[in-house]
């Protein structure tokens, strides 16, 4: 009965979402070394590589070091800096089209930059309660999370003069709330252990929403690795498509 209630419990945190046939699918590769001082503080270096376009295009590659304090056994407050490397999409612009002799629309290109690879900075800081019931674990997050991306200079073509040409793309600054609902499961007597979770992005409007589904496995306590499903539905983004993740990541913990 339990084991019933959990698998409820983990299909209620994940919705049946639609899957459209223009969804994105990307792999997502993580590995992070753990210093645990003492049972209150600890520190965290991770890097992490992401792709896209159905796993054939590398998306970015991130660099971070963060640090945690746990001032009681159910609370942990954290924050940290990243380094993101992207490897920005390309981007095409219209003329109005045009009707050719035969009455056939004509698509007129206007610009076309290629993709290129930038630099964003990233810091955070965020609050996690936790509450056991039995051995199933539910925590909520609440993480403010500010992106800094520099000015930038690139190139385009202009296809109405035909020349390639620099372009400026502007720095930019972002402020996103992050709430996290997540349910992990101890397992008795297994190494294996269970977990699933909704993520919600707000910037003044609904972001994004993430749903994931995964499972660690713990070996001697320092090693441990894992894997997950994840979906990332995004709204109120023209560039950015919905995308299914799937995930591996490995913890090194003294």
């Amino acid at each position: 009965m339990n084991r019933l209630i959990i698998i409820l419990l983990m299909a209620a945190a994940l919705p049946s979402v639609a899957v459209a046939a223009d969804d994105d699918a990307g792999l997502i590769v993580g590995a992070a070394v753990e210093k645990k001082f003492n049972k209150q503080w600890s520190t965290e270096l991770e890097a992490e590589f992401r792709s896209r376009n159905n796993f054939r295009t590398a998306d970015r590659v991130s660099l971070g070091l963060g640090g945690a304090y746990k001032p009681l056994k159910w609370l942990k407050l954290d924050a940290g800096y990243q380094l993101l490397i992207d490897n920005n999409i390309e981007k095409i612009t219209y003329n109005e089209p045009t009707v050719d002799d035969d009455g056939h629309e004509v698509i007129n290109y206007n610009n076309w930059r290629p993709s290129y690879w930038g630099l964003r900075h990233r810091v955070y800081a965020s609050v996690t309660g936790s509450y056991k019931i039995g051995r199933v674990e539910l925590s909520l997050r609440e993480r403010w999370r500010y992106t800094y991306r520099p000015e930038k200079t690139t190139r385009r073509y202009d296809f109405d003069n035909g020349y390639w040409e620099d372009t400026n793309i502007k720095s930019k600054n972002l402020h996103i709330l992050r709430s996290r609902f997540k349910v992990d499961w101890d397992i008795p007597n297994c190494k294996i252990d269970p977990w699933a979770s909704v993520e919600v992005f707000n910037n003044s409007m609904l972001d994004k929403i993430r749903y994931s589904l995964g499972a660690d496995y713990s070996l001697q306590k320092k090693h441990v690795f894992g894997v997950f499903y994840r979906y990332q539905r995004v709204y109120n983004d023209d560039e950015e498509g919905n995308t299914h993740y799937l995930g591996m990541s490995y913890k090194f913990k003294f």
